[in-house]
């Protein structure tokens, strides 16, 4: 796929020696079984061109785990509010995520016309449907950006069930009471097969689809 625009930071060298640097250390925590984390169907994920990455979103470690287990540099849209973080902000400049402020037509158009650029390139494009957390068993309609972004340019969806991670690191109790980690609870990223936009010819069944894939991979054996 070929593209004017220019190259996506997050596809630069800085961001892939970041990249390098930060799944060394998060893959030696995993193996330090810090966290019980079990991947399944990583293989189902293309080791080249672009690919569109959807998962459900139930603790603000999802991004974490999930961006460790893929293979690939990948590039996120994630909540403005990270960029003015400690630490946090740092890193997400360094690695090229796209900031989205919730609720502003006008950001979420410009992310996804950065995140139509990361595809132009080839890249990995991590995005979650439900546009913020959602308790598991919860219901959040998905925005319509992830199916209208495949749509336009063809590139393929992989869904993926992430679960566990509510259980590590909790979204905030009642009356607003402090999250507590938990290492000691597992967590399961599972892979489903790509789903290709061209088989629709709307988005909104595209999203129904996609919905239903990410809930399938749930309910599999040994997948949550």
């Amino acid at each position: 796929m070929n593209t004017d625009a220019p190259r996506p930071r997050g596809l630069g060298k800085r961001a892939w020696l970041t990249t390098q640097l930060v799944r060394r250390v998060l893959r030696t925590l995993a193996w330090s079984r810090l966290v019980d984390v079990t991947v399944l169907g990583r293989d189902r994920v293309p080791k080249t061109g672009p690919i569109i990455i959807a998962s459900n979103h139930i603790s603000l470690l999802d991004a974490v785990f999930l961006w460790g287990a893929l293979r690939r540099r990948a590039v996120a849209i994630a909540m403005a509010e990270l960029w003015t973080w400690p630490v946090v902000g740092r890193l997400v400049r360094l690695l090229g995520h796209i900031p989205v402020i919730r609720r502003d037509a006008e950001s979420g158009r410009s992310a996804l016309t950065r995140a139509a650029q990361v595809l132009g390139y080839g890249g990995v494009l991590i995005i979650y449907p439900e546009g913020r957390l959602v308790p598991a068993g919860g219901y959040e309609p998905y925005k319509p950006g992830v199916a209208n972004l495949a749509m336009a340019t063809g590139v393929r969806i992989v869904p993926v069930c992430t679960t566990g991670t509510d259980g590590v690191l909790p979204m905030r109790g009642p009356g607003g009471a402090a999250r507590k980690f938990n290492r000691n609870h597992p967590v399961t990223i599972h892979f489903g097969m790509p789903i290709n936009p061209a088989e629709f010819d709307d988005a909104e069944k595209l999203l129904d689809h996609l919905r239903h894939e990410i809930e399938s991979l749930r309910a599999e054996p040994n997948g949550g």
